[in-house]
């Protein structure tokens, strides 16, 4: 029943899609805990018969545990203190039925708790599940402005707090709150008297509980978002550890990890003492009244207007009174953490998305590679443009360089071309098609891209190769392998091929990972092929072999080669000198060394001239 119910369960994701030019956007995030806890109640959706059964079993088991004091005091009742005798009988029975109550109350917890570890453990699959798919389709701006580290936290962190909350707590909240209102209804049958008493209680409990969450909550908050700032700070600097090493940084970063962590450490005592208060008022609390019920018990019971048995029988029903909300207030510790950690998660789940496909997309099964760009309007952040009106045309099998200073563009039509940003304004076409009338799976097949950071993943040196064309076969592999020559150092690892990589290891060499990148793109077979400093990380040696072994590949290529390296680009057939969005120069290496002007600059420079 289950796994029907979630292979149809509805996403968690409620944030709307990106519309338009519109990149990113922040939906409204929950804005209490009330709205979170709802909202969590919701995702129970698609297990709520398994849910109803479980519920349907904690409510027995409790019914059967309220029978056990009234049985108690009917034991006791048995025994006659005019005669001194016990009617055996009458004993015998109640004996037999406390054991049957007992274990009928074993039975019914047991299949509960079953029950309820499954329903979570699916609500906490599907959750993560979720998470991860909407991390697949948030915009890379979102990337560009959130720590890795807290969203990983979030992930982790937020997502076990709340399958602790909800496995440790849905079975005793149930239970606790039907305990609550059965032994109340027990008492009330035994002695109105005695209740109102019993009830004295109620309202310090009420106002000790709402006191201590309004304090804990806000530490709780903070111990959350310090966890979140922790996992960044140690995934950056142990990814990073070289450098640290390498500028002697080792105590400006220990200074700031001891920053977080006490903020952490402050956030986390500060809760934890606010929720020890609890259950130490509420246990006072509790004895007070049962001393209170106690000794009005023993004066009625000696005033002959209730029996000893109803006495112990009210007492331990008492006992039972108090016992839920100490239970409640135990679990508010848990509770808070998981609706902030939820909310954390809520967060991201309604973060907006990458604009859609528009409902009449089309897909290009054949692209030639012409490339268009049509009066492109883009900036980063809305207010400093990097495009104001950028018109270019690439023709097919045409190889273009892209060279210029730091943040003249060059980068950035390349995440346009992918649609990995949208443009503000104008269009960039595809063989005369608008890129947004295509669906990005067609798009992003017209590309191979190999980029100056190179991403490596977990598996094979194979693996790694084809990771753009899984059905690859080993020989198409050791192909791209060959002219990408990157055979060379890879027939030189232990296992070849075969080697596993480490993503976050330095087992290779960045000249290394690029040569396997490249190996990549020529694999994928794509007709357009985008090489951002590809060669950058690579020997002068390695890069005129690379270069040789490029002319094959890029004679059937739409190619775009954006370098710094001027000497890599002397061949391509039209290189673009590109400086505050703007095409400046234009022309072959020839004609543009004979113009004298910004490119010749530059080489002149690169020489030493």
């Amino acid at each position: 029943m289950e796994n029907k119910s979630a292979n149809t369960m509805p996403k968690l994701t409620t944030g709307g899609m990106g519309t338009g030019p519109q990149r990113f956007s922040n939906l409204e995030r929950p804005a209490n805990s009330k709205e979170t806890f709802q909202r969590l109640l919701r995702i129970f959706k698609p297990w709520r018969r398994s849910l109803a059964l479980a519920t349907l079993f904690t409510l027995l088991s409790s019914g059967a545990s309220l029978v056990v004091p009234l049985l108690i005091g009917r034991a006791i009742n048995t025994f006659d203190p005019v005669s001194g005798t016990v009617k055996e009988s009458a004993l015998g029975r109640i004996l037999l039925l406390m054991m049957a109550a007992y274990g009928l109350t074993w039975v019914l917890e047991t299949a509960g708790g079953l029950l309820i570890n499954r329903i979570t453990q699916n609500l906490i699959r599907r959750i993560r599940s979720d998470f991860f798919d909407k991390l697949e389709r948030i915009p890379l701006s979102f990337f560009d402005q959130r720590s890795h580290g807290d969203t990983m936290s979030r992930m982790t962190n937020d997502v076990d707090n709340i399958s602790s909350a909800v496995g440790q707590t849905t079975t005793q909240l149930l239970a606790s709150l039907f305990m609550l209102t059965g032994s109340l209804v027990m008492m009330l049958y035994l002695s109105l008297p005695l209740t109102g008493l019993a009830l004295v209680s109620v309202p310090l409990f009420m106002g000790l509980t709402r006191t201590i969450t309004a304090k804990s909550r806000r530490h709780f908050q903070g111990q959350q978002r310090s966890l979140g700032e922790l996992s960044g700070v140690l995934e950056e600097n142990i990814t990073g550890l070289k450098m640290v090493k390498a500028f002697h940084r080792q105590e400006g970063v220990l200074a700031q990890f001891q920053e977080v962590n006490g903020e952490l450490y402050r956030h986390g005592t500060l809760a934890q003492i606010w929720v020890g208060f609890m259950m130490p008022f509420m246990g006072v609390i509790s004895n007070l009244g049962f001393a209170l019920v106690a000794t009005a018990g023993g004066v009625l019971s000696l005033q002959g207007a209730i029996t000893v048995g109803t006495v112990v029988s009210f007492l331990t029903y008492s006992k039972q009174f108090g016992r839920p909300l100490n239970n409640i207030a135990g679990m508010i510790s848990g509770i808070q953490s998981a609706l902030v950690g939820a909310e954390r998660v809520f967060e991201i789940l309604d973060e907006g998305e990458e604009t859609p496909d528009s409902p009449r997309v089309e897909i290009i099964p054949h692209p030639q590679g012409e490339l268009r760009f049509e009066h492109v309007q883009f900036s980063y952040n809305g207010k400093t443009p990097v495009f104001t009106d950028f018109n270019l045309i690439i023709h097919p099998g045409e190889v273009v360089a892209l060279v210029g200073e730091t943040g003249a563009g060059k980068t950035t039509l390349v995440n346009l071309m992918t649609r990995f940003y949208e443009v503000d304004g104008g269009r960039i076409l595809l063989d005369g098609k608008d890129i947004t009338t295509l669906t990005r799976r067609s798009l992003l097949q017209a590309f191979s891209v190999v980029l100056q950071d190179t991403v490596l993943f977990s598996g094979t040196v194979a693996d790694n190769i084809r990771y753009g064309k899984p059905e690859a076969s080993q020989e198409e592999v050791i192909r791209a392998a060959q002219l990408a020559h990157a055979e060379d150092f890879i027939l030189k690892l232990p296992q070849g091929y075969d080697t596993e990589i480490l993503p976050s290891s330095d087992s290779f060499s960045q000249g290394q990972r690029q040569l396997l990148a490249i190996a990549r793109a020529v694999l994928s077979e794509a007709p357009i092929l985008i090489l951002d400093e590809a060669t950058s990380s690579v020997d002068t040696r390695t890069e005129k072999a690379i270069q040789k072994a490029m002319v094959t590949l890029l004679a059937k290529k739409t190619s775009l080669i954006i370098a710094h390296r001027l000497s890599t680009i002397k061949s391509a057939d039209r290189i673009l000198v590109l400086d505050q969005g703007m095409v400046q120069e234009e022309g072959t290496h020839g004609e543009l060394m004979a113009k004298k002007g910004r490119y010749y600059a530059m080489v002149m420079s690169q020489m030493g001239g």
